[in-house]
């Protein structure tokens, strides 16, 4: 039988599987008495991981044996009869009944999946797309009256090519990612924008600066392709205005991605700097992020006053009461998304700092293991002599077969439990499922990540069994790190 690992005790493995809090975890309540607390909020729970992408995965969905029947202790280990529904009270799985994970929701239309990265288009889009083919259908009017209803047309392929090059932007931070190894989750277009979901931090000042830059650097050179396209056309000619329009839309996209505020990609380029000069990307993020709400508020005061003064060419007298009212609206969204993302921004970097504490290791339960053949009482019995709070399922000859699932254990009743045997209540390990002990921080949240489940096997570098990592002991752990105060 390969060895348990933390079978006998040891000043390390004290550590690693401390007492743990009554009414939290379900196999605790399992196999010790436990006293009323409160528990942590699901939200809480599943948020704290959420930007990770850790949640509680492969909850299989399973029957009840017929009542008063028994597993016979010959029936193989491998055959999974169903005890209940294993769905938890944060919803029900996104795991086919097959173990294989369902596509990942975009939150949108996919539209493709340029260099493999899926871009979405968010529901929200068809409403700005609407909103910028009545606000440029109106302004076609004066410009080309001749055009009739038509205009509308017009407009709309209009807010289509805009939606377009603002993919060119983000495609540019794409590719920059996939050149220096950063995975990229997705790519959405949105309301105000698009938006490019790159998982990992650059390593370095340098290339955040690179990645922040290349999308504006783009959105001008398609403003320069475009007013070359305009010398070739008549001004008053439908491509004329198409192409002066996506120039200038162009301009005001990179121009305002250039301010330096967080979450905006000149946000981004001015945590670069702070980060070389001082050696802290934190203390970067810090600067940009209040720089972000700086600018939130001088957009939002600003905004209104530009289009009302003559700085654009305006006449104040012409602008009526609706404009006014739109203006404001306007600079209201744009400051709150900004003031928002850079609030998020600073959220990131203390998460990104707290990283280091979780380590497998020391989030990882003691465990014993059982035969798949083992009454489900007599399992929890051993355990709870033994101190442990998981169980391994494991073959004749020792090896690691299955993962009992808290959630299955509790949803089987006690009187239940010794006509039940711990086959029926446990997964089949999959290799994904095998996470070494050495495991720590961002290291440890993309493993988890890659092969989402509620239980892991946790495995010394020798081979042997160290214990079993629960999700949900992660997820608290990141609670509770992200709730200590900045240091």
């Amino acid at each position: 039988m390969k060895s348990f690992a933390r079978d006998g005790d040891s000043e390390e493995g004290a550590t690693a599987s401390p007492p743990p809090e009554p009414g939290i975890v379900v196999m605790t309540k399992t196999l010790r008495p436990t006293t009323d607390k409160p528990r942590i909020p699901s939200t809480a729970r599943t948020l704290a991981l959420h930007d990770r992408g850790i949640t509680p995965r492969n909850r299989a969905h399973t029957h009840p044996a017929g009542p008063g029947q028994r597993p016979s202790p010959n029936r193989p280990a491998d055959r999974r009869t169903a005890v209940a529904d294993t769905d938890t009270p944060e919803g029900p799985s996104d795991t086919k009944p097959n173990g294989r994970r369902q596509p990942e929701p975009g939150g949108g239309l996919l539209m493709g999946r340029p260099f493999g990265v899926p871009v979405y288009v968010s529901p929200s889009w068809f409403l700005v797309a609407a909103l910028i083919t009545w606000i440029f259908g109106d302004r076609l009017e004066t410009v080309l009256p001749d055009l009739g209803a038509a205009r509308y047309l017009v407009a709309l392929f209009f807010a289509v090519a805009f939606y377009a090059s603002v993919l060119v932007h983000e495609l540019a931070h794409t590719v920059a990612a996939l050149r220096y190894k950063l995975p990229v989750r997705r790519i959405r277009l949105q309301f105000f924008g698009g938006v490019s979901e790159i998982e990992k931090e650059s390593e370095t000042p340098g290339r955040e600066f690179v990645l922040a830059f290349v999308g504006p650097l783009l959105s001008l050179v398609l403003a320069g392709l475009f007013y070359a396209g305009m010398q070739a056309t008549r001004p008053s000619s439908i491509p004329g205005v198409l192409l002066a329009g996506l120039m200038i839309s162009n301009l005001i996209v990179a121009a305002f991605n250039l301010l330096p505020g967080l979450p905006l990609d000149g946000g981004r380029m001015l945590r670069a700097v702070v980060w070389g000069i001082t050696g802290k990307p934190m203390t970067g993020t810090i600067a940009a992020a209040w720089t972000g709400r700086a600018l939130a508020l001088a957009v939002l005061v600003g905004l209104p006053w530009i289009t009302h003064s003559e700085i654009l060419g305006n006449n104040a007298d012409e602008l009526g009461g609706m404009d006014t009212v739109t203006d404001a609206l306007l600079a209201a969204i744009l400051a709150a998304i900004i003031w928002t993302g850079a609030g998020n921004s600073l959220r990131m970097a203390r998460l990104r700092e707290h990283l280091p504490r979780l380590r497998a290791r020391t989030l990882t339960r003691r465990a014993i293991p059982v035969e798949a053949a083992t009454p489900l009482s007599e399992a929890l019995r051993r355990a709870n002599q033994a101190g442990a709070r998981a169980l391994v399922v494991v073959d004749a000859h020792g090896d690691p077969t299955a993962l009992v699932r808290e959630a299955a254990v509790a949803s089987v009743p006690e009187h239940r439990r010794p006509w039940v045997d711990v086959s029926t209540v446990s997964h089949d390990l999959t290799d994904g499922m095998k996470v070494s002990a050495e495991l720590a921080g961002e290291e440890l949240l993309e493993t988890l990540r890659a092969a989402p489940a509620t239980e892991y096997l946790v495995i010394e570098p020798t081979g042997e069994i160290y214990g079993v990592l629960s999700t949900h002991d992660v997820e608290k752990a990141f609670v509770q790190a992200m709730a200590r105060p900045h240091s």
